[in-house]
């Protein structure tokens, strides 16, 4: 079992989800063996690369909790809601903010023509 530790991003992230969101995210996370962190790809856990560092996504309900491995220890960078504009940004290493896109009068047109 490793010990979590968490960005201001990922506490204020956790606090505002509901309990059981919350018991989802710890057994998720309390659930990773070094085996799993060494062979990503089961599990819901991928990996990918970000400004040289490692960054691990675990899939957990309908959240994402994006960490890295220092030393024994688990350090949460993000935790966002799956399919949200930011969990895309970060997963795809976009220069963008979800404020950004929120932003752009094209962003809201591009959504509105969805619905047709």
């Amino acid at each position: 079992m490793y010990q979590l530790t968490f960005s201001n991003q990922s506490m204020l992230e956790l606090n505002k989800l509901p309990p059981e969101a919350q018991m989802i995210l710890f057994e998720a996370v309390s659930a990773l063996t070094p085996d799993m962190l060494e062979h990503p790809g089961r599990n819901g856990l991928k990996t990918f690369s970000r400004e040289g560092v490692l960054l691990y996504r675990l899939r957990a309900g309908d959240y994402r909790i994006y960490f890295e491995v220092r030393d024994d220890a688990l350090y949460s960078h993000y935790i966002l809601q799956q399919h949200s504009v930011a969990d895309f940004v970060l997963r795809t290493g976009l220069p963008a903010t979800e404020e950004t896109f929120e932003q752009h009068p094209s962003f809201w047109d591009y959504l509105e023509s969805l619905k047709k």
